[in-house]
This record gives C-alpha cells, structure tokens and sequence, in this order.
C-alpha cells in the first residue's frame, strides 16, 4: 500500500482466497478510509481512482426487489454458501438515506452481524442520497475499489424502491430479482421496471402455502415476447433451502459472459458525466452572471452564442 496526498492506493500483492486472507486490521482499515474518501467525494479521489488496476477478476451481483421481499436475509445465504466454496466476498447493501445523519437509515449490517469478524467477508451500508435507481450515487467509483481489493463475488444490494430501481442491472454481472408469493398482484405493474432486468428470478419465502401456485404462475407471465428463458427459483433464505440452486446458476450465468451490453450502456453514461463535469471544472457560476450582465449592458447578450464561449 501507498500513500500521495493523503489518499491510499490499493495495490493487492496476491489474490485473497480463504487459505490467505488478506483482512488484517490495518487493510480493512485501509480500505474503509478509501470507500469513505469517495462516498463522500472528498479532495484527491481522482489521483486514487485513475491510479486502480484496470484488470480485475471479481464478479458483480446485483440483488434488488421490493421492500419486505427478504433481499438482505437471501444476500447472508449466498454469502454463507459463496464462503464455503472458498470464496471471499464484499457486501454493498444500500438503505435509504437518513434525514438527519445523510447516513445509511436501515444498515444491513446488523442484520448480516454474523458476518463481522469473518476473515473473508466485507459488509458496507451506503445510502442512496437522493439517487432514483436504488443505489449510491457514487456506487461505480466504491465498487471499483472493492474490485481493486481483490474480492471475488461483490454482492450489491439495492434499496427496493419500485420499478425505478434499474440501474443495478447495469453494473452487475448478473441480476437477482427477489419476489414473495404475495407480489403476485404487482407483477404487471412491476414489469415496466425491475421485472424487466433480471438474470434470476427468486421466489423467497418459499414455505409460504402459496409460494408453489404463484411460482407457476410467475414462471408463466413472465417476458413472454423474449426466446430467452429467465430462470425461476424458489427459496427459503431464513433456513438455507434453495440457496445452493441459485449460487449455481449464478456462477454458470458468470461463465457465460453475464450482461455486458447493459453494462457497456451504464459505463457509457458514467464516463458521460465524468467528461461533463471536467469541463465545468473551472466554471463559477458568479463570474457567469457577472459576464452575462456586462454583456446586457452593452446590449451584445445573446445567449447561444453566449454560452459557445466558454
């Protein structure tokens, strides 16, 4: 590890696997000051984000549903069964945001706290700070350093707020839609929103006495125009049942080149509005209105050609 302006760089010396983990006090230290620098956009990210390794091998996954749907209690079984494949694992769960702290107001990391001291598992609340899709703001930049890490699965979950709630299918490699049996009477209305961007569909709570009838009809309504078959599975994330079906079709659908064109898309609008925001850089919005008075005074205001010169 290195330090330049205050900022760390992670520079991992060898991939994290369970028999050489790589959390110690003073990495996971290391690494939450860096999620922390650029949660809160703080001076001298941008040295520490172009400075990442471009190659990485971690896999992405997103899971997202509606409130209530169990999306944090299926998230601490894949963890369960990811780690006892020998793999390490960062969590990103995403809560909305706290009115007066601007913190993370559920934090799933209680709900995970069995996690806590796991030498191969990293659990993070963010808060969506006002984002529309269900997600961090600055959600592409933190995943980027828990891939500079070394993790191999990067679990993120979403805020579940409503068919919004799209963005994720864009970073993931693949994407978890969770479901109860009692959504059966909001799927049409769902589907102009998450119901469309999932890799896997998740019908928890799957001991409920009608989880096999909406199950079928799920598996019937679903995408009916798309010669891709999604598929359907049931769980039950409090007791394990189902888990092991999902982490594999999640490891096959990984294999096979998961959702690239949808996440060339969202990097196509992140990099967007990089640019955007480097050539505003020097911009003062005081020396704008000054200008723009000048220019009126003199009766030569014209705003098109006004605003060509900058």
């Amino acid at each position: 590890m290195a330090s330049h302006n205050n900022t760390l760089f992670l520079y991992p010396s060898q991939r994290m696997t369970a028999a050489n983990p790589k959390f110690t006090p003073a990495s996971i230290r290391e690494l939450t000051r860096n999620i922390s620098l650029v949660e809160n956009n703080m001076p001298g990210i941008d040295a520490l984000l172009q400075n990442l390794p471009p190659e990485h091998s971690s896999n992405i996954i997103g899971v997202t549903g509606p409130p209530g749907a169990g999306k944090s209690t299926l998230v601490d079984a894949l963890i369960g069964q990811f780690t006892n494949d020998g793999e390490t694992v960062a969590v990103l769960c995403v809560d909305p945001t706290s009115s007066f702290s601007r913190g993370a107001l559920l934090g799933d990391r209680i709900r995970m706290n069995r996690w806590h001291d796991h030498p191969n598992v990293f659990i993070r609340s963010l808060a969506t700070r006002g984002s529309m899709g269900g997600l961090h703001p600055m959600i592409i930049e933190i995943t980027a350093i828990l891939q500079a890490f070394g993790f191999d699965k990067i679990i993120i979950e979403t805020v579940g707020v409503g068919q919004t709630e799209v963005e994720i299918a864009g970073l993931a490699d693949v994407t978890l839609v969770v479901l109860v049996p009692e959504s059966g009477d909001d799927i049409q209305a769902m589907k102009a929103g998450i119901m469309e961007i999932a890799d896997i569909f998740v019908v928890n709570k799957g001991d409920r006495p009608d989880a096999d009838a909406f199950l079928s009809n799920l598996r019937t309504r679903l995408r009916p125009e798309s010669e891709m078959e999604v598929p359907v599975f049931k769980s039950t994330a409090t007791t394990g049942d189902g888990i092991m079906p999902i982490a594999e079709e999640i490891n096959r659908l990984i294999a096979t080149g998961g959702t690239k064109n949808r996440k060339i898309d969202m990097l196509t609008e992140k990099v967007w509005q990089l640019v955007r925001h480097e050539r505003m850089r020097g911009l003062d919005k005081e020396d704008i209105a000054q200008k723009i008075g000048k220019a009126m005074e003199k009766g030569e205001f014209q705003l098109f050609r006004f605003a060509r010169t900058f």
